[in-house]
């Protein structure tokens, strides 16, 4: 069946690979073992790919139901009881919208309320008022509850272009009338916002980000969800959320073993939200990790932002004069280890990407998800033409670009393990490691990564006003929204 999806206007390239995960996860391609995993979607009339309406194809109401009280950028689903450009056409679609349909959220015994909500434009208490008076033809029987009804029915408008209000151009406007089927916790973000949390470090991820990461590795009760740089603890809260078993680790002892003090650490951040605990904080590297010779698939998800010198370089054991082969590797004494800081060297992207996939090859379950950031250099606000990473036991399900300035975004990568880890597949990965590393190297020489992220913005899209000197007021600002 068809149904309205509304999302938030934020993070455009995020919207429906978040969307099509959870579609996944609560098992809208079961009945067909075939598909592709990806949905059925399709515009509304006269609007622009990037509009926040959009109508996709589910299995059911449940599974849309699902869907849209778990995502973080849907807004809410709607089953569309009518649209059309004016009252008059919306009046006559909802008449011919049928009547089986309908009769059942019109009885006597229940509750509503309808919701006027407007995209594009602000539409006043009075005027408000005066359209939901307007929809006086619909039989309601039922009783008006404002605080806590049954059935919510929404009837959402749409702006024209010619407003010029920097949204997505839509031609004419359009009005929407339908049933609420399932909206997102509005409360969600603000009760996790990074300036509430009890231990926050320079890298800690934006919570909205950290659950989107979470909806893209399918978090969920049973799985066990592992961050090889955990830093404070950001992504695992999310997992967490969602009734993940978590489990991190980070090659600064002073953030897994110390944070800053006994009440502000990692631990601190699952005791502030109430969610289960990590099951282990581990000092390690992910140059050298530290599970046993022989240990596989033990995770369902491994989520992370690895170092790529922005906010953070990458850092892996043994000093310059360890790792250069001049000095012997060394043996702490016992009466120094809870003191001792190991020495590190600087740890390249290309090493670290290679390293984390192998991990992931390893310790991921078949169908497991490893979902990462890779930055990527742009030129004149298009994106440069980088291969990201590619492993023989991975196939990349979804790739979402947040642009960060004019010159520098980060792509969020979503692959889901396809094969087992064998020897073959391990050099296999060897030689596209060499062929990925040769390219990491030409794109870094395109730029520093530091320094573009940090480069004023570019002044945008239009040219300054030659009279006024100011900048003119964009038709449509895109993902820069």
């Amino acid at each position: 069946m068809w149904y309205l999806c509304v999302f938030y206007h934020r993070l455009l390239d995020y919207r429906k690979p978040e969307f099509e995960s959870l579609a996944d996860l609560f098992g809208a391609f079961d009945d067909d073992p075939s598909s592709s995993h990806s949905l059925e979607w399709k515009l509304p009339q006269h609007h622009h790919p990037d509009s926040p309406f959009h109508f996709v194809n589910l299995p059911s109401e449940d599974i849309a139901r699902n869907i849209a009280n778990r995502s973080i950028l849907v807004k809410g689903v709607y089953e569309i009881w009518g649209e059309g450009s004016s009252y008059e056409e919306l009046k006559e679609a909802i008449n011919s919208y049928p009547e089986d349909r309908k009769l059942p959220y019109l009885t006597p015994d229940s509750t509503f309320r309808i919701i006027v909500d407007s995209f594009g434009k602000a539409i006043s208490f009075k005027d408000q008022t005066s359209r939901i008076q307007g929809m006086s033809y619909i039989p309601f029987k039922g009783r008006v509850d404002l605080r806590n009804p049954e059935h919510k029915f929404w009837l959402i408008e749409t702006d024209d272009y010619e407003s010029n209000n920097g949204l997505p151009p839509i031609v004419d406007k359009r009005i929407f009338f339908g049933r609420e089927v399932g909206a997102a916790d509005r409360k969600l973000l603000p009760t996790y916002q990074l300036k509430s949390r009890t231990y926050l470090g320079p890298t800690a991820m934006d919570a909205e980000v950290a659950f989107l990461m979470a909806n893209q590795a399918q978090a969920m009760p049973g799985k066990l969800v592992y961050d090889p740089f955990v830093g404070t603890g950001s992504i695992l809260v999310a997992a967490a959320h969602f009734g993940a078993m978590t489990m991190g680790a980070d090659i600064d002892i002073r953030v897994v073993r110390d944070g800053r003090g006994p009440d502000c650490n990692v631990w601190s951040n699952f005791k502030q939200y109430g969610l289960q605990m990590p099951v282990s904080l581990l000092r390690a590297d992910n140059n050298l990790p530290p599970w046993r010779p022989g240990l596989k698939e033990i995770f369902d998800a491994i989520i992370c932002d690895p170092p790529y010198g922005v906010r953070a370089g990458g850092r892996k054991s043994g000093g310059r004069k360890l790792l250069k082969g001049t000095v012997d590797p060394y043996t702490v004494p016992d009466n120094l280890r809870s003191g001792h800081i190991p020495s590190t060297a600087a740890y390249s992207l290309a090493e670290c990407v290679h390293d984390l996939l192998d991990l992931a090859a390893k310790m991921l379950v078949t169908g497991g998800r490893l979902v990462y950031f890779y930055p990527v250099l742009r030129d004149n606000n298009d994106t440069l033409d980088v291969d990201f990473p590619k492993h023989p036991c991975f196939k990349l399900v979804a790739s979402c670009e947040q642009i960060l300035s004019y010159r520098y975004s980060r792509v969020l990568l979503t692959m889901v393990k396809i094969g087992a880890y064998t020897d073959e597949i391990e050099e296999a990965a060897r030689v596209q490691h060499l062929e990925f590393r040769e390219n990491h190297v030409k794109w870094m020489e395109e730029g520093n990564l530091h320094s573009a992220v940090f480069d004023p913005d570019f002044v945008g899209f239009d040219e300054v006003d030659s009279k006024s000197g100011k900048d003119p007021k964009k038709k449509y600002r895109g993902k820069y929204v």
